[in-house]
């Protein structure tokens, strides 16, 4: 005799699968959304409302994935020969994250982080200059232009595709700027092609902030590979994960054996070397990569091509299903991509199209369907951590005062975009576009279930 809680799972799958097939079928029609949502008057109610979640979280693929027999292999091999920090396992992950980048060279570091400190430092970025970033991104990105004396110059993002917009680009150089920094957040790529013109143009470096977007690619070609130079982050949660860990990517020799220096206490390396003895070329520190690192990154690259193909298949298809919702807007990209990695699924949420519904009660409806969700990045270019960096003595002996008012600053550099997008922007996160298409019904049939309901999830909110 099975037991009350398989009973109660069998149930609850009985259900989510009627469900599911409903949306498939209206799906497959290509019907608008009013048309989906009648198609599912037999959906069970919101389980905020009493009903059946629409998934469980613990059915979701974990991350990150660990396969013993076939990973740990080398990890066990490098573990037991004592030969732990830099050696010829990390030069081979080099070479192989270089090959899947399509880049002559690569350089391993701690994180993505100093990744983008390195490449900007050895592409002369330093105190007096300024460099343009998107507002959109996560605060590294910011912090490794102040780490370098820079100051930060915020180009408005395009909300359709949550990247810097190209149009805005060139409204915010001026005579300091020296570089652009585009940042392919969430694993969705910019539109590379003016960004690069603009850059020839203007005689400026780019930089491509890569740490989210593994093996994206624009116009078949991989991000990090279009720029002078390419960053990538290896920390937990990224499409390839080894804890901690970052790269610089580039085919320009003369520089990467500048970062090589850099990352080594400034001793002297290839193109930079100098007297045998002599000491450091350069003012350096020490972000060298470890042997157990690269074999985990090594095991972890084996599957990230058909992952990505996974996650850029799985996305698409869940953006079809959900695009019609009343007050769902889901990313949209350039014409040139031809994959996005998708480290994040993100749509923007319009609460007028679910009869005023929060976004938080949005989101609070969502996760008790079994659907992990967030609400993304706050606003970036007002955070205190900005007015703390042109306090210092180092900023105010640089830097005109009237660049370093923190009021004025914030005027020059606001980004109403932005705003209204950290207002809306819904993710999920990249896991749970390893699962099936069933996977995807799921969250879909979940958002129409919250759609269907909203008066009264509303209300219930608000009591």
């Amino acid at each position: 005799m099975k037991s009350t809680l398989k009973n109660h799972v069998s149930r609850r799958e009985f259900i989510k699968r009627n469900a599911l097939a409903g949306l498939g079928t209206v799906v497959a029609s290509g019907l608008s959304a009013p048309v989906l949502a009648k198609a599912l008057e037999t959906t069970p109610q919101p389980a905020l409302l009493g009903g059946p979640s629409a998934w469980s979280e613990l059915q979701w693929p974990k991350w990150p994935q660990w396969n013993p027999e076939t990973d740990e292999k080398r990890l066990l091999e490098v573990v037991r020969s004592g030969v732990w920090s830099r050696a010829n396992v990390v030069t081979e992950f080099e070479k192989e994250w270089a090959s899947a980048v399509g880049t002559q060279r690569c350089l391993a570091v701690v994180n993505g982080t100093n990744a983008l400190v390195t490449a900007l430092s050895q592409l002369h970025i330093q105190a007096g200059d300024e460099v343009l970033v998107p507002p959109y991104t996560f605060i590294a990105t910011v912090t490794a232009v102040l780490s370098n004396g820079a100051l930060p110059v915020f180009v408005d993002v395009d909300p359709e595709t949550f990247q810097m917009d190209p149009k805005k680009i060139e409204a915010k150089i001026t005579s300091r700027t020296k570089a652009i920094v585009p940042v392919h957040i969430l694993g969705l790529p910019c539109d590379m092609d003016p960004i690069l013109a603009i850059a020839k143009k203007h005689n400026l470096v780019v930089i491509e902030d890569a740490c989210q977007a593994h093996l994206a690619e624009y116009k078949k070609q991989k991000v990090g590979s279009l720029g002078h130079a390419g960053c990538f982050s290896f920390q937990n949660s990224k499409n390839l994960a080894i804890g901690e860990g970052g790269a610089v990517v580039s085919n320009d020799d003369a520089f990467m054996d500048r970062c090589f220096s850099y990352t080594n206490f400034g001793n002297p390396y290839g193109t930079a070397v100098g007297a045998v003895g002599a000491g450091s070329v350069m003012q350096g520190t020490k972000l060298r990569f470890t042997e157990y690192q690269a074999a985990i990154g090594l095991a972890q690259l084996k599957r990230l091509d058909a992952q990505t193909t996974t996650r850029h298949e799985n996305a698409e298809y869940l953006k079809s299903m959900i695009k019609d919702i009343p007050g769902i807007v889901p990313y949209r990209l350039y014409d040139n991509v031809t994959r996005g990695a998708f480290h994040l699924f993100p749509f923007r949420y319009k609460a007028d199209g679910f009869k005023g519904l929060s976004r938080d009660g949005f989101l609070k409806a969502l996760r008790a369907e079994g659907v992990p969700c967030s609400s993304g990045y706050t606003v970036l270019n007002t955070q205190p951590f900005l007015q703390d960096t042109f306090a210092t003595k180092a900023y105010q002996a640089v830097y005109p005062k009237e660049l370093l008012d923190i009021k004025k600053y914030n005027e020059r550099n606001h980004c109403p975009q932005n705003n209204q997008l950290c207002r809306e922007a819904v993710w999920f996160t990249q896991n749970m576009l390893l699962g099936s298409r069933s996977d995807m019904e799921a969250i879909a049939s979940a958002i129409v279930k919250i759609h269907k309901n909203a008066e009264q999830l509303k209300s219930t909110s608000q009591k």
